[in-house]
C-alpha cells in the first residue's frame, strides 16, 4: 500500500481535491435550493406549491445516475456543453436538494404555528418571519437528518466517476486498472472518503449538542 501511495499519491490527491470541490459546491447549492423548495411546498399559492411538490417527488424517485447522465449526454445534445465534473455536480445538487427539501419542510412544520402568527402580528412580512423566526428554529431541529444528507452527498459524489468527472473514485478506477492492485487501491480511496465524512459527522453531532444546550 505504501508503494501505491508513493507512486500515485499525486493522482489520489488530485481526485480528492475534485471530490471535495464538487461536494462543497453541491452541498451549498442543494441546501439553498432544498430550503427554497421546502418553503414553496408550504406556500398558499397553489401553483408554487404544486411545482415545488412536483420537483421534490420527481427527483426523489429517480436514480441519481439517470439525472447525471441526462446532464452529461442529453443536455449537450440539445443545449449546453457540460463536462463530467459539471454534469455530475449539477445532478448531485438536484438530487440532494429534493431530499433536503423534505427534511427542511418537516422541520418547519414542527415549529409551532404560533411562531409564524407572532411574527406576522409584530409587523414582519411572511418572508421575514420565515427567515428570522421560523427557519432558524427549524434548522436546529433538522440538524441530525440534514447531517446525514450531507454525508450521503459526499458518498454519492462518486457518481462523477461514471461520467469521467476526474474525482477520487475515477482516479481510483484508473489506478486499479493500471496496477491490478484493486484491494489496496480501493482501501486508500475509502480512507480518503472517511477523511471527509468523519469530521463532517462529528461536526453535526457537535452542532446538535451545542444548539440543544442553547435551546
Amino acid at each position: 500500500m505504501s508503494e501505491l501511495i508513493q507512486t500515485y499519491g499525486a493522482t489520489f490527491a488530485e481526485g480528492f481535491k475534485i471530490t471535495i470541490f464538487s461536494s462543497v459546491l453541491a452541498l451549498v447549492a442543494s441546501l439553498v435550493i432544498g430550503t427554497l423548495m421546502a418553503i414553496f411546498q408550504l406556500s398558499k399559492n397553489k401553483l408554487v406549491n404544486g411545482l415545488a411538490k412536483a420537483y421534490v417527488e420527481f427527483f426523489r424517485n429517480i436514480p441519481l445516475l439517470i439525472i447525471v447522465m441526462f446532464f452529461y449526454v442529453v443536455v449537450p445534445m440539445y443545449w449546453l456543453q457540460l463536462n463530467g465534473f459539471q454534469a455530475g455536480t449539477i445532478g448531485l445538487t438536484i438530487y440532494t436538494s429534493a431530499f433536503i427539501a423534505e427534511t427542511v419542510r418537516s422541520g418547519i412544520q414542527t415549529v409551532p404555528s404560533g411562531q409564524m402568527e407572532a411574527g406576522l402580528s409584530s409587523g414582519f412580512t411572511y418572508s421575514e418571519t420565515m427567515r428570522y423566526i421560523v427557519l432558524p428554529q427549524a434548522l436546529k431541529i433538522v440538524i441530525p437528518p440534514l447531517g446525514n444528507q450531507f454525508i450521503n452527498l459526499v458518498k454519492n459524489s462518486s457518481i462523477l466517476a461514471m461520467v469521467a468527472g476526474l474525482d477520487l473514485m475515477y482516479q481510483g478506477d484508473l489506478i486499479a486498472s493500471e496496477t491490478f492492485n484493486t484491494f489496496d487501491t480501493y482501501i486508500i480511496v475509502g480512507l480518503f472518503y472517511l477523511i471527509i465524512t468523519l469530521p463532517l459527522s462529528y461536526l453535526m453531532v457537535h452542532l446538535e449538542k451545542k444548539w440543544a444546550v442553547r435551546s
